[in-house]
């Protein structure tokens, strides 16, 4: 058995930077590793995905070029190099991490699959089928979450895809049957619609979106279905089954069966925690009824000394609130501070195009509190950066406190959404008025000039 001071078990956007911290301040820190360095956003997350939107997207481009005046030959898209695009870019960042790793002194990096055998005993199942045991006053759980499979009649019969496994499929699948209607699940539609795909979505409630505003959910509906993706609401999938030209799938909507032919199988209907090769019950390490794991405000477990990061412990799934997680144990372990993050004021972006930047509350948020606010919203057809490059799609909107004038949250649908929300986001860290900025002087011309319009409309 060999002792360390620290042993962290996964290698994601928390794990990693916490793993060369800890050992540069001394410790004796190892980084057990299941599968690849970087965690789901370096591998089959943020950087595969938003690279391959990307290349979605210069097709879109170049498609509709004559409504911008120049005239081309209509794209061709050839998925291997798409592919191998991709995947040059994620081997890059992941062995550029990897080698940081190993380069750091009082750190090691061992690939394996940890399991405990008691709260500071940990037992390593190397990939030679060998194991290794090693022991830590301090552990700390970063091991994420993997694709939920749901429970579907044949589907044992099917080829089915995950966004993992989908990141490398060398061709392009003619008729791609998504289940679910999430950021996984919209991101590829409309990425593999733009590609040549025929895909149809599958939602089993009323709307996409529901975590959004129903105006924000109904206007990228109107976007996608105008591209061509076939959204299906009100439908659960019922069963599969092969056919003579490949797949057929059995749906219900509104009492009513129906088929769907398809050629490929996108299962995208959540996440669910990577908990059970752990054997936590030999810690005494409590677990929610879905397989999370509670912590407190210094990331700790019930268990002391047993901590929890990134999205293994519940709560908003982004790469970005794993890395704050890391940066909050640091100073919990060396600070002897308390801290939290905030999540009152929490940024995100889903990458469909346009994109969808979102901080703080939305309407539908402010509702359910009974908060006393004020909604406004701006399309972008009056946005004149949006009427200049030719993409006019989307609206802003923006929720403010009606006593204190401060905001309260922003929902940004458009051209660098998430780099709109993103100067909103600032503005409330800092504390500003609506007033503040409807009267403020923003570079013309820009997307976040108009701004100015959206708050100013609050004058009124």
């Amino acid at each position: 058995m060999i002792q360390y001071d620290a042993i962290i078990i996964g290698s994601g956007q928390a794990g990693t930077p916490l793993s060369k911290y800890l050992a540069k301040k001394g410790l004796k820190t190892l980084l057990i590793e299941k599968r690849w360095v970087g965690g789901t956003c370096v591998n089959d997350g943020c950087t595969p995905t938003k690279t391959m939107v990307a290349s979605a997207k210069t097709a879109w481009l170049i498609n509709r070029s004559e409504e911008m005046g120049i005239t081309t030959a209509r794209t061709n898209v050839h998925m291997e190099a798409v592919i191998a695009r991709q995947q040059e870019i994620v081997h890059k960042m992941r062995s550029g991490s990897e080698k940081g790793l190993k380069q750091t002194e009082n750190l090691d990096l061992i690939y394996g699959e940890a399991s405990f055998q008691g709260p500071k005993t940990v037992q390593i199942d190397l990939p030679d089928g060998t194991q290794q045991t090693v022991r830590a006053e301090t552990i700390i759980i970063n091991t994420g979450l993997e694709p939920h499979i749901p429970s579907i009649s044949g589907l044992d019969q099917v080829a089915y895809l995950t966004n993992t496994s989908l990141l490398t499929l060398p061709t392009l699948p003619k008729q791609l049957l998504i289940v679910g209607s999430g950021y996984i699940g919209l991101e590829f539609g409309q990425m593999y619609q733009r590609f040549g795909s025929q895909v149809t979505l599958l939602e089993r409630g009323p709307r996409i979106l529901k975590k959004e505003d129903e105006d924000i959910a109904e206007s990228l509906y109107s976007i996608l279905k105008e591209e061509g993706v076939n959204i299906r609401l009100n439908t659960s999938l019922l069963s599969v089954e092969k056919s003579e030209n490949g797949y057929m799938a059995t749906v219900e909507s509104e009492g009513q069966q129906s088929q769907i032919p398809f050629t490929h199988l996108l299962l995208a209907s959540g996440r669910v925690p990577i908990t059970k090769p752990l054997n936590l019950k030999t810690t005494g390490v409590h677990m929610d009824s879905k397989g999370y794991i509670p912590v407190d405000n210094s990331m700790q477990t019930n268990v002391p000394g047993i901590y929890a990061l990134g999205d293994i412990k519940g709560g908003p799934a982004f790469t970005h609130v794993a890395y704050d997680d890391y940066r909050i144990l640091t100073q919990v372990l060396f600070a002897d501070q308390q801290l939290q993050g905030n999540h009152d004021i929490l940024p995100y972006c889903m990458f469909t195009d346009p994109q969808l930047g979102r901080v703080g509350l939305n309407e539908q948020q402010a509702k359910e509190k009974g908060l006393n606010y004020k909604a406004v919203s701006l399309a972008n057809t009056s946005v004149a950066r949006a009427i200049e490059t030719g993409d006019t799609r989307g609206m802003m909107k923006a929720i403010v406190d009606a006593d204190t004038d401060l905001i309260l949250g922003a929902s940004m649908l458009g051209t660098e959404g998430g780099e709109v929300m993103s100067v909103v986001q600032m503005a409330m860290m800092g504390g500003l008025r609506w007033q503040q900025i409807a009267q403020s002087m923003l570079a013309h011309p820009t997307f976040s000039e108009s701004l100015n319009n959206l708050f100013s409309q609050l004058e009124d």
